[in-house]
């Protein structure tokens, strides 16, 4: 059986992440007390207690739910090193490609921990709160959607921020076109356009101010190869070369995932069971609906 390492992004945070995880595992607390070192700041207090209002803000979220999934990931390296045995690929949604390049060993994790922090603080400061917005398109094709975004846009942004499923496509961009593009959706078949309560439109060229600020602290961090290949979500593609990790992180910021894409490669590389690292079970609940014989366990 050949194994896939899953990492997810931001949704899957909650208050009290990796609290029991800790109690139970020297090295799952020694990665949340790096954090705290690393940034300077009771991050694992913010996990384990909240505020949830806190927790929320991306610039939290970030380096959260980084320290989360890597806890997970070394307390199972520790503990039960045969359920990682057979890792061929790495993946992570959105903000998981961080841990995922963690985890492979092409970024350190103090390093890691800085850039998303940047990131989560860029990524908030490039649209003024009110003005973009983000909406999960469910029961429409993606190319729908896509028609739908261009012919809502009237001379702003939206566009597809996250393709999740053949039928889940998240749209982001200013917050009028948004709502027009879900209300052209809904006309056109799709069974539901829900708001997501987000601080920002994430993965929409609305970010490139975020990208722009971002590129030359991804320039200066040391890459190495990775143990694994790691697939990009900028372009569904296997990466195993530190520039080439990089690069795509750069483009990542403003740029669509390409989720649906990058577990039909998995599965054409004959990867048939998946372990999803970290807080939650999404990435579970999306392989199910992209790739039937991609068999997803969670830990976290």
């Amino acid at each position: 059986m050949t194994l896939a390492l899953l990492f997810p992004g931001q949704g899957s945070q909650f208050v009290g992440m990796g609290k029991a995880l800790c109690e139970s595992s020297s090295a799952a607390r020694a990665v949340f007390e790096e954090a705290d070192r690393v940034l300077g700041l009771p991050l694992s207090r913010l996990c384990f207690e909240g505020p949830d209002e806190d927790l929320k803000l991306t610039v939290n979220t970030q380096p959260a739910i980084l320290t989360h999934s890597i806890a997970a990931h070394r307390e199972l390296a520790a503990s039960s090193p045969e359920r990682l045995e057979g890792a061929t690929f790495c993946a992570g949604h959105s903000l998981g490609e961080y841990s995922a390049e963690v985890a492979a060993g092409a970024l350190t994790f103090a390093d890691a921990l800085r850039l998303v922090r940047e990131r989560g603080r860029f990524m908030q400061e490039a649209v003024p709160p009110g003005v973009g917005a983000m909406a999960a398109i469910l029961g429409l094709p993606p190319q729908d959607v896509e028609a739908a975004c261009r012919e809502a846009s009237a001379g702003e942004v939206v566009a597809p921020a996250n393709y999740n499923t053949p039928e889940q496509t998240v749209i982001a961009g200013h917050a009028a076109a948004v709502a027009r593009a879900s209300d052209l959706c809904v006309a056109r078949g799709a069974k539901r356009a829900i708001p997501l309560p987000v601080s920002a439109p994430f993965h929409s060229p609305l970010m490139a101010p975020a990208r722009e600020r971002l590129q030359p602290l991804l320039e200066s961090a040391p890459f190495s190869q990775p143990a694994w290949p790691v697939i990009t979500n900028v372009d569904a593609a296997a990466a195993a070369r530190g520039p080439v990790l990089r690069d795509a992180l750069i483009r990542q910021v403003d740029s669509p995932v390409r989720w649906v894409e990058s577990v039909r490669l998995l599965a054409r590389e004959g990867v048939d069971r998946a372990l999803e690292i970290g807080p939650g079970n999404v990435l579970a609940g999306l392989v199910k609906r992209i790739e039937k014989g991609i068999k997803v366990e969670t830990y976290g």
